[in-house]
This record gives structure tokens, C-alpha cells and sequence, in this order.
């Protein structure tokens, strides 16, 4: 669905948009374009309220869509997403592209798999292409809360930016900083940046937001619920006042109304969902279990056909899942804040080509991990925020695709489980079960694990010399004390190895 701006608003979007020019940012008391300060809280609208819920809505079709190219892009690239298999625009692009075309900002809400990456990125790349990149000032910033997300988004806007002549880079925390120092002194059209790891930038002089043209705060929501508010609101007062804002967000309420209120100037409002709505196409299951059945159950869940992402509540629990998967034999990647960027990459790889089905997760991963085709999401330990459900559940029926949920509850948990589920819209098909029950073949398509170990053997530790100290593993002549020739001399004398070794 797609809304008005806020009341007081609509008569100068109009005039806007008829002209085609963008509505002139008025510095006011609330928005004050300084350099490094903080920006004072908008008195008009108490914290508490969300926005979403005072914007009068409106239906926005979903059939009969208007193509890429009636929607204003660049022949270029309408015929790049051709050759990709890109012919229609899902209803977020047809939405948002023709009001960010003109420079407006803009305000707006989708469910997860919307295609909202190229909502903002393929207009944003149009109105950046052929300028000329200045070293250390990119002219486009996406800010998003995690490196799995701020990767992610890179990789869809990438294609669709070279064949435009725009550069996309990624400055994230956990990755070489000096390698992203180099990309912004080349130069850079749209960086895509989590706040933290740009606001160190920045902090050595090594970028410069005083030439952003377009900025977009993606998940809003989730970069303010990890503590990111006064970092994003930095990062906006140094990027210039007249430039053009995009703001997505679940939620609207407390501190990203206020983001809204001080740094968006009569933005365009677009509501293609509420929360609730991006469950719409997915089934629920709450299964009730004992605690010392849990384990079978979320097993034999796991071990059925398909992609599957299972989230637990600690990183130790993600690691002892994935450990006590592979004793049955299910084989599963594990992802949370524990993890290098390395492994995190190779885990999100394997799940992604199919080589492991299975990803266990902490809440890390509910808004970073974007894989077509993840047929069911298990919370092995439910969430205590009825938002973190959504996110959760939003890993699947994306795209339009249908997909399966399911919670375990214990007995303990389960009137908190029953809270959650009514705060966060969703009626699920409730049944005290265990694993082996016939009906979850039915339900879920769950099956016994193989009970087949897959566990990775360890390495055998080298057994100590008879005089009790360790022995140091063989690396090959040349690489012991004394050389080849002094190695070649002690094997030859015996010297060295436990006595009636062999």
C-alpha cells in the first residue's frame, strides 16, 4: 500500500513533482545542517507513537505493473536487467523508482524478499551515472546495520551499477580496513558502510561525506535497535542538507520517527506491508515438546528436504546444535558473532549452492541472511520480541514464495511463546508433539536423521616423548634444527625417538 506524506505536507509535494524539481530543504530548529553535532528531537509527535499508524493508506496495485522503462530508467539499463531475466518490476520498485527518479525523499516499508535493494538501488545508480568519482567524497551512502547485509546489498547492486559506469564498494567492521581506505582514496560513486566501521573512517580523514548526493538508511529500525541511533545521526549531519534521503523501515516508531521528522524534508510515503503482513505467505506450526525431547525434534525437522534455517538464542547453543546435528548426522553451517568473516562467508556459501541444506543462527543473521529458497525457518529457542519473530520468519517466503515456520515451545516457555505470537499478528497451528510423530511428515516434511555421523575428524595429537615432553609434528627435512643432513643423521641413530618406537 502506498500512503501520502504526512498532513501539511501534500500541496508542496505536488508542486514538487509537477516541476520535477526537489522540495527545498528549510534548515529549521529540528534540523540544523552542522557538521558532527546532534540534531535536537522533534517536539511535534510523542516518541511512543509510530508513524505508520497516522498515514492515511491507500491501495497500491500489484497486477498490471508498469515496465522498468515506464517507470523512468535509463534504456542502458532496462536492457542490462533484460539480459538478466529482469522484465517486470515487483510492486516496491513500481512504487518508489519514479518519486526517487525526481530527487524526493522518501519513506517506506516492505516485507523481506520484496525486491527493495533495487527499490532504491537501480534509481539511485541512474541519478549517479556520469558523474565523476572525487577520492574519499563518495557521492551515494547506504547505510545498513550488519556486514552480512552491507555485503549482500553490494552484491545485488553491483552488476546493474557497472553496466551504468558507477563503482559500489563496501566499508563493514570485521573486514581489511586498509583495503577500503585504498577503495575510497580510488574513488567512489555509492558506498555501502555500516555506522560504525565509516564513522572510524571518517574519524582518519580517510572519507568525507560533504558530497553525498543520495543517502539511504536501510533497516532503520534494526541499526537504532543496536544501538546505532546517535552514530546515524553524525553520519547525516555531515552529509549536505539539500541532499536526497531514503528511509526503510518495519518500524516507526521512538527514535527512527524522530530520524524521519529532522532529516527527511515531505517524503514521499510508501507502505507496501505492514510487520504483520510480510507473514502472510508463510505457515506457522507451534509444536509444544518436553525439554529433553526438544533436540529429536528440531533433528528430525532439520533433516528434511530442502533449505532450512534453525535459530537459537547463544552463540555455545549454535555450536553445540551443529555439533549434535553432525553426531545424528545432519550436516549444518553455524553462523553468529563469533565467527570470523571468513567462516561466516563460507558457512552463507555452502548454504547457499546446497552443499549444506541446514544453517543454525543467532539473531546475528535474522536481518544479514537474504538466500532465495529457504523453504523453513525453526526457532529452536523462540525470540522474546515479537519483531525479532518476523525477522526471523521473513528468511523464507520470499519473492512471493510460500514457505513453512515453526516454533518450539516448552512448557515453560509457552505462555511467553503465546504472548509473542499475538503481538506479532500470527495465528499458528498449534500441536504437542515429538519427533517420530507421523503427522510432521505431513506438516513439515520432517524425517529421522541417517544417525550416521558426520563430524569432521580432529587431527591426532602427537604422542609425547618417553621423557614426558611433547612431540613436535613433522614438516618435512630442513625445517628441524640442524638441517637436512643433521634430520637424515638422527633418524639414522635412532636418536630422539621413544625407545621400541617404530
Amino acid at each position: 500500500m502506498t500512503t501520502s506524506a504526512p498532513r501539511g505536507t501534500a500541496a508542496r509535494h505536488s508542486s514538487a513533482r509537477r516541476s520535477g524539481s526537489r522540495p527545498q530543504r528549510r534548515p529549521t530548529a529540528n534540523h540544523t545542517p552542522s557538521r558532527g553535532g546532534q540534531q535536537g528531537r522533534s517536539g511535534g509527535r510523542p516518541a511512543s507513537r509510530s508513524l505508520w499508524d497516522t498515514l492515511p493508506v491507500s491501495v497500491v496495485p500489484t497486477d498490471n505493473l508498469p515496465s522498468f522503462a515506464e517507470l523512468g530508467l535509463p534504456r542502458p539499463m532496462v536492457a542490462a536487467l533484460a539480459a538478466r531475466g529482469m522484465s517486470a518490476p515487483f510492486p516496491i520498485q513500481a512504487a518508489t523508482i519514479p518519486d526517487i527518479l525526481t530527487g524526493r525523499d522518501l519513506l517506506g516499508r516492505a516485507a523481506t524478499g520484496s525486491g527493495k535493494t533495487l527499490a532504491f538501488g537501480l534509481p539511485m545508480i541512474a541519478r549517479l551515472a556520469g558523474g565523476t568519482s572525487v577520492p574519499r567524497r563518495p557521492r551515494g551512502l547506504v547505510l545498513v546495520p550488519t556486514r552480512e547485509l552491507a555485503m549482500q546489498v553490494v552484491d545485488a547492486m553491483t552488476p546493474h551499477a557497472s553496466a551504468s559506469g558507477v563503482s559500489v564498494r563496501l566499508v563493514a567492521g570485521g573486514l581489511p580496513i586498509t583495503k577500503q581506505i585504498q577503495a575510497l582514496q580510488r574513488g567512489v560513486d555509492i558506498l555501502v558502510a555500516t555506522p560504525g566501521r565509516l564513522e572510524d573512517l571518517i574519524q582518519r580523514r580517510s572519507a568525507d561525506l560533504g558530497g553525498v548526493e543520495v543517502t539511504v538508511l536501510d533497516e532503520a529500525d534494526h541499526m537504532a535497535d543496536l544501538g546505532f541511533l546517535p552514530v546515524m545521526r553524525r553520519l547525516l549531519n555531515q552529509t549536505p542538507p539539500d541532499g536526497q534521503r531514503l528511509l526503510f523501515s518495519a518500524t516507526l516508531d521512538g527514535d527512527v520517527a524522530t530520524l524521519v521528522e529532522n532529516y527527511l524534508t515531505d517524503p514521499a510515503v510508501h507502505a507496501l506491508s505492514t510487520a504483520e503482513a510480510s507473514v502472510d505467505t508463510m505457515t506457522h506450526h507451534l509444536f509444544r515438546v518436553s525439554p529433553d525431547a526438544k533436540f529429536d525434534l528440531a533433528a528430525s525437522i532439520v533433516a528434511r528436504e530442502g533449505r532450512t534455517i534453525g535459530f537459537v538464542r547463544t552463540k555455545h547453543g549454535a555450536d553445540r546444535m551443529v555439533k549434535n546435528l553432525a553426531r545424528v548426522g545432519v550436516r549444518a553451517g553455524v553462523l553468529h558473532g563469533g565467527r570470523s568473516q571468513s567462516q561466516r562467508n563460507r558457512a552463507l556459501d555452502a548454504f547457499k549452492d546446497g552443499s549444506v541444506p541446514v544453517l543454525i543462527a543467532t539473531d546475528v543473521a535474522a536481518r544479514g541472511i537474504h538466500v532465495d529458497d529457504v523453504s523453513l525457518v525453526l526457532h529452536v529457542d523462540p525470540p522474546a520480541d515479537p519483531k525479532d519473530y518476523l525477522h526471523r520468519s521473513g528468511r523464507t517466503a520470499r519473492a512471493g514464495e510460500s514457505g513453512t515456520v515453526v516454533v518450539l515451545s516448552t512448557p515453560q516457555d509457552d505462555r511467553d511463546v503465546q504472548k509473542m505470537l499475538r503481538a506479532a499478528g500470527v495465528r499458528a497451528e498449534e500441536r504437542s508433539t515429538t519427533a517420530g510423530d507421523p503427522a510432521l511428515t505431513g506438516l513439515v516434511g520432517a524425517r529421522q536423521p541417517s544417525g550416521t555421523s558426520v563430524l569432521e575428524p580432529r587431527a591426532p595429537r602427537p604422542t609425547p616423548r618417553a621423557d614426558g615432553s611433547p612431540r613436535r609434528p613433522r614438516t618435512g627435512s630442513g625445517h628441524r634444527s640442524g638441517g637436512a643432513a643433521a634430520f637424515s643423521a638422527r633418524r639414522g641413530s635412532g636418536a630422539g625417538r621413544p625407545r621400541g618406537s617404530r
